[in-house]
């Protein structure tokens, strides 16, 4: 088990929640499920806690009820090696969640995402401050980050 784990509070869709990610995550499953028993703030039976791995990353996931919510103050990077992995995860996080301006989502519970390209990092560090400052303005502009627009920027000044 990881030192340090995520640990998520969903109303009462944890297990739904994990079954989504774990589609779209590859090599993701499920490692121990719990289930309240009775006298609990839930049914007996309902799922209370997943643990559970998203492509070698472990979280737990909590049914705990309404009382907190999820905020962007706290959320998840996926760093994607291409464009096809960024409109993949973007596109799958996304559904029926929402669009955020530069690369971030929130997702149809509530949990925020980071959909970044690697040569993001690469472009905002260019030693040249005028090529990263024109790559900052364009990300700014952005939904879903495009690398074609990035680089264009990077290049053109």
């Amino acid at each position: 088990m990881q030192k340090i784990t995520p640990f998520l509070w969903f109303d009462n869709q944890a297990e739904e929640a994990v079954n989504f990610y774990s589609a779209i995550f590859r090599n993701s499953h499920v490692i121990e499920m719990t289930r309240y028993e009775e006298g609990a703030p839930f049914p007996k039976g309902t799922v209370m806690t997943l643990r559970f791995s998203l492509d070698g990353q472990e979280f737990v996931a909590l049914n705990g009820g309404p009382q907190f919510a999820f905020s962007p103050a706290v959320s998840f990077v996926v760093n994607c090696d291409s464009q096809e992995e960024v409109d993949e995860f973007w596109d799958k996080l996304c559904d029926g969640g929402e669009p955020l301006p530069c690369g971030w989502l929130r997702d149809r519970f509530g949990l925020t995402w980071q959909v970044v390209p690697k040569i993001l990092l690469e472009l905002l560090n260019d030693p040249d401050r005028g090529k990263a400052q024109r790559v900052m303005m364009t990300m700014l502009q952005m939904t879903k980050i495009d690398i074609e627009g990035l680089q264009r920027a990077h290049r053109n000044g």
